[in-house]
């Protein structure tokens, strides 16, 4: 026997209720923040929003999480700074969120771009660090000797420092104990995907808001700063060198940074208001990120959709060494 309408009608719209009862409680609890942000720009300029709305993670974030988020979601570059005010935490669904677009290059030329600076005899990388000697150790003239007429070979020495041109930090460099030359794993080092965060001239510090805005999960990010062109010169070696700061490391670790390359002379400050601190090295490094300093040509990259190389050989019982640096752009 059938039941009336409007009783069976009911009774589908109570079950119906209880399966979303049953599933909003499944779900975990979606979170927003509304806020109030001012953001200025490292070369000029700025905006304001108001009563702006984001998803989050959870219940909590700082503002310094907050500017990020915002930062990354907007895709807006060399943000310089950003003031949250009137912050609140609403649970809501979340929208959905967008980050910076790719540019794979599919399509593009297939080229191969140099990004090592070349080891000559005496040169200097490091300020008051010895300089690389580039002898002979068989000549020409002596393999003579050695073999069947006409036959001849050169063998060539070099006696240097292992933080000589463009080479590699592994974690042994800062964490005795950990990881060397040898124990790092080649996917660290070779044929990563890459990504250039550009530097405004004139900053220094890179923070965590100049990075927000690109995606850096599983790739080598490498700072262009256009330090490079000083290379050799005695401004090279000064205290003005742009770095990476430690918040910034911090959120390289935390984003899944593979690696990490800049083409300063040092990834962290070395001015004297550091006081011999090196929290970009602890940072990374404590992380398994290797760090390549001393790039070049960074210029030449697009902004990503490209492989990048920094691999070094096999030492063991070394945390850094030279390499050469390159990079793969396009497909074609």
């Amino acid at each position: 026997m059938t039941g009336h309408p409007d009783t069976e009608h009911r009774q589908t719209d109570t079950d119906q209720h209880r399966a979303d009862a049953a599933q909003r409680q499944a779900e975990p609890r979606q979170w927003r923040a509304q806020f109030d942000a001012e953001v200025s720009f490292a070369n000029g300029g700025g905006l304001r929003t108001e009563g702006f709305r984001l998803d989050i993670p959870g219940t909590k974030i700082s503002d310094d999480e907050l500017a990020a988020l915002l930062v990354r979601h907007l895709g807006l570059l060399m943000v310089a700074e950003v003031r949250i005010s009137n912050k609140t935490i609403i649970q809501e669904a979340h929208k959905g969120g967008r980050g910076v677009s790719a540019s794979p290059g599919a399509g593009d030329a297939r080229r191969l771009v140099e990004l090592s600076h070349v080891i000559r005899d005496g040169m200097t990388t490091l300020p008051g660090w010895p300089a690389p000697r580039i002898t002979e150790w068989l000549t020409w003239e002596a393999s003579r000797a050695n073999y069947a007429a006409g036959t001849e070979f050169h063998v060539a020495r070099i006696d240097m420092i292992a933080n000589t041109g463009t080479y590699v930090d592994t974690p042994a460099h800062r964490w005795a104990g950990q990881a060397d030359l040898s124990g790092v794993a080649l996917d660290r080092l070779a044929d990563l995907p890459g990504v250039v965060v550009r530097v405004p001239a004139g900053v220094r510090a890179v923070d965590r808001l100049m990075l927000a805005p690109y995606e850096v999960t599983g790739r080598a990010v490498l700072l262009h700063t256009g330090w490079d062109e000083h290379f050799g010169t005695d401004r090279y070696g000064s205290p003005e060198h742009p770095y990476l700061t430690g918040d910034g490391a911090q959120w390289l670790v935390e984003a899944g940074a593979a690696l990490v390359g800049i083409d300063s002379i040092n990834i962290d400050d070395m001015s004297p208001a550091a006081a011999g601190t090196r929290p970009a090295h602890s940072a990374l490094l404590a992380a398994g990120v290797p760090i390549v300093e001393h790039l070049r040509g960074l210029d030449a990259l697009p902004p990503d959709g490209f492989r990048f190389t920094a691999a070094p050989p096999r030492v063991d019982g070394m945390g850094t060494f030279p390499v050469r640096a390159f990079a793969i752009v396009g497909t074609a």
